[in-house]
């Protein structure tokens, strides 16, 4: 891997994402999908790179791209956001944290539950761990896949096999069932900033703006002749991401089977420069729209990335229960999103629910593609109460990975699974005391976004 395998790799993605803003100004089964640009680019990513056809020569270090832009995207937050304060804020953190521990606890609760009680009964010869891959590959995406593998090492072997094609799945069923939902919540009106397809103007659903509506990205707080203006407002992001992963892989190296996600570090850190500038005086010289740039630049190529890098061939390996579990898994969380997680997130329930479903279903950066179909500005702040809550669970997360599959295999699997059901069972009850007064979402005129009425 070299420095020219970056270069050549960004090059094609970005070639790719230009292709992608065509054919979404173009074709209009694309625009009745709401499509973004970057996943199209995937798509066809995937379609034409090594995986599938082999057109495109990308690197082996594909699929390490979309985690390195997620911690570029969590440190540009806190300079994005709008938010007056974190005391304002703090009950849709807390709401956001609960309902989402809740639904990763459950995941691997019922999902083994349901490997145990169901599956091993109809087929011969199954793991006590194998339901397990549903949360390994849905929830977790194809590191935790690997980390349970990892865990398991040589006393299960066909682990990560079958975990990394339960991810694979996972993010086919995100982008899939995600925009169907997003099309239908947006036809009832549901959404607070998309409405209905048939109703955009035609410039929001071909991504075109005509000449006499567009405006200006930002104004430059600095001079061309010292620092352009975009490199000025990327460089303390990247430096912040950057600082973070050495402090990420520091932290993790203070213990074994310690793991510390780099995004949630690049969040905090992001979140001590901007107070260091505001106590300075210095963020009169920066502009949050270019921050906002910088974020959404780096969203679409993590969204590209991500879903090119998708190993297709693994899906075709198996077959039978894990099939079974699988499906069991998309009904459980398309149960979670329509029954639990709208009714639970009250200040803007689709928004923070897609993200959910994006994220449980496929991976962070699916949630986020997701998320920007139906909150372009992301003014929503699914994001910024996420990367708070995400502190305390990615430290759950470890704890159940680290420590489950040691469980399953000394013979206690049927108490952990318990244990998880009840524990999210009652972490659901702790977010409904979170819950506030439910948002109205009102009408808005044709091409204008809606806003939800606070109550």
């Amino acid at each position: 891997m070299t420095a020219w395998n970056v270069f050549t790799d960004l090059g094609f993605i970005c070639l790719l994402l230009l292709i992608g803003a065509f054919l979404r100004a173009k074709v209009t089964f694309i625009q009745s999908l709401f499509l973004p640009a970057s996943l199209i680019a995937g798509v066809l990513g995937l379609l034409l790179g090594p995986q599938m056809l082999n057109v495109i020569p990308f690197s082996e270090g594909l699929s390490d791209y979309a985690g390195i832009l997620i911690a570029v995207v969590f440190a540009a937050l806190p300079f994005t956001s709008q938010l007056s304060s974190f005391s304002k804020a703090a009950k849709n953190v807390v709401t956001t944290w609960a309902v989402s521990q809740s639904v990763v606890v459950l995941q691997w609760g019922v999902g083994l539950l349901f490997g145990l009680g169901i599956i091993a009964l109809i087929f011969a010869n199954i793991p006590d761990g194998f339901g397990l891959m549903m949360a390994a590959g849905f929830m977790g995406g194809h590191g935790t896949a690997a980390a349970i593998a990892d865990v398991y090492g040589d006393q299960w072997p066909d682990a990560q096999s079958l975990g990394m094609t339960a991810a694979t799945v996972g993010i086919i069923v995100s982008v899939v069932g995600g925009i169907l939902i997003i099309k239908w919540e947006s036809q009832r009106g549901n959404t607070a900033y998309l409405k209905n397809f048939k109703d955009l103007p035609q410039e929001l659903r071909s991504g075109l703006v005509r000449p006499e509506r567009r405006e200006s990205i930002a104004h430059s707080p600095v001079s061309t002749m010292s620092i352009d203006p975009l490199i000025y407002h990327a460089g303390l992001v990247l430096g912040i991401a950057g600082v973070s992963y050495l402090a990420a892989s520091w932290l993790s190296g203070l213990g074994q089977g310690l793991s510390i996600p780099t995004f949630s570090v690049a969040f905090l850190a992001g979140f001590a420069v901007l107070f260091l500038l505001k106590r300075l005086g210095a963020m009169d010289h920066f502009d949050r729209r270019l921050f906002e740039r910088t974020s959404s630049s780096s969203t679409d190529l993590l969204v590209a990335f991500g879903v090119a890098s998708i190993n297709p061939a693994v899906v075709l390996a198996y077959a039978g229960p894990l099939a079974m579990l699988l499906i069991f898994g998309v009904v459980f969380i398309a149960f979670f999103y329509f029954v639990i997680a709208k009714r639970l997130f009250t200040d803007h329930p689709v928004e923070q629910s897609i993200f959910l479903w994006g994220w449980n279903t496929g991976t962070v950066a699916m949630g986020i593609a997701l998320l920007r179909v139906v909150d372009p500005e992301m003014r929503s702040k699914t994001l910024d109460y996420y990367g708070i809550a995400y502190v305390p669970i990615g430290f759950a997360d470890i704890a159940i990975i680290a420590l489950l599959p040691v469980f399953v295999m000394s013979g206690l699997a049927w108490p952990a699974a318990l244990l998880l059901t009840f524990a999210g069972i009652a972490l659901l009850g702790l977010a409904r005391f979170t819950v506030s007064k439910p948002q109205v979402v009102t009408a808005a005129p044709t091409g204008e976004a809606i806003e939800p009425t606070r109550g």
